[in-house]
């Protein structure tokens, strides 16, 4: 059965979505903008001019508008990126740092930019929708994306210690991921705090999701041994575990040894969301 998708708001000026509080702090999103520019790279190279990012609801301070560009640009020097924030006193306090590249827009969930982008990132935005938003919300960003764009949408703690991301194509939501700080946790599904919207409500016994944060959890236990040399070594030791067991957990090592883990969306997905 699939979960009905809500109507999504539409305040002033035609823009979709709710004014959000805002809060953001420099290089929160490092995490996931490493997962970005590591892993979707091929997205951005296989454009042959000026492919367009969007960073969606950056809040009221635009610094991690322009992480992202910056990120971005050091794999594709001709990468666009415009910041959309649904309140146009944010916007205007942005303006004057627009350039060659970038820009600052009011909007919302619409996505008011011309042509279709090759990336969208909304993280801590949908945290503050009811969870029955998420599937309309989910709807409309993908419908605006490139065929080969890609919508990252998550949720990470104050200074971006712990996150977790969905990403869904124009077809279909594909993955979810989890990246953690290193000293900051004291087992894996201490992260659970950090799920997106569609996922954080469900961390409870019976749903899938709560049956991965366990098996990370039975790993990390069992893993215990290898603590004297590193949490490092002890986060690979769980990532190849549970990769064991058959969860379908995407990339290898490389990835893994940065804090990382990404799974099969289909392994996570509660029952109304696909």
């Amino acid at each position: 059965m699939v979960q009905k998708a809500r109507p999504v708001r539409v305040v002033r000026g035609g823009a979709v979505g709710n004014v959000t509080r805002g809060t953001t702090n420099p290089n929160r999103m490092r995490r996931v903008d490493r997962w970005i520019t590591g892993t979707q790279a091929r997205r951005l190279l296989a454009h042959g001019h000026a492919p367009h990012a969007v960073d969606l609801g950056y809040g009221a301070s635009p610094v991690t508008a322009l992480e992202l560009f910056t990120r971005l640009r050091a794999v594709r020097p001709d990468v666009r990126l415009t910041g959309i924030e649904i309140d146009p006193g944010r916007v205007a306090a942005a303006k004057p740092l627009e350039r060659e590249g970038l820009d600052f827009r009011v909007g919302g969930f619409e996505l008011p930019v011309a042509g279709r982008p090759v990336l969208v990132r909304a993280f801590n935005v949908l945290r503050q929708y009811e969870e029955g938003d998420v599937p309309g919300i989910w709807g409309l960003v993908r419908s605006r994306l490139a065929p080969d764009g890609i919508f990252v949408e998550g949720t990470c703690d104050e200074i971006g210690r712990r996150a977790a991301w969905v990403t869904l194509d124009a077809a279909r939501p594909r993955a979810l991921s989890l990246a953690v700080c290193f000293g900051s946790f004291e087992r894996p599904s201490d992260v659970a705090e950090r799920l997106p919207k569609a996922l954080i409500h469900r961390n409870v016994p019976g749903e899938p999701v709560h049956a991965f944060l366990s098996a990370l959890d039975a790993a990390w236990l069992a893993a215990a041994p290898l603590a004297p040399f590193g949490v490092r070594q002890r986060w690979l030791a769980v990532c190849r575990a549970v990769k064991a067991e058959g969860w379908p957990v995407f990339h290898g090592p490389s990835r893994w040894r940065l804090g990382e883990i990404t799974v099969a969306w289909e392994a996570v997905a509660p029952g109304g969301i696909r």
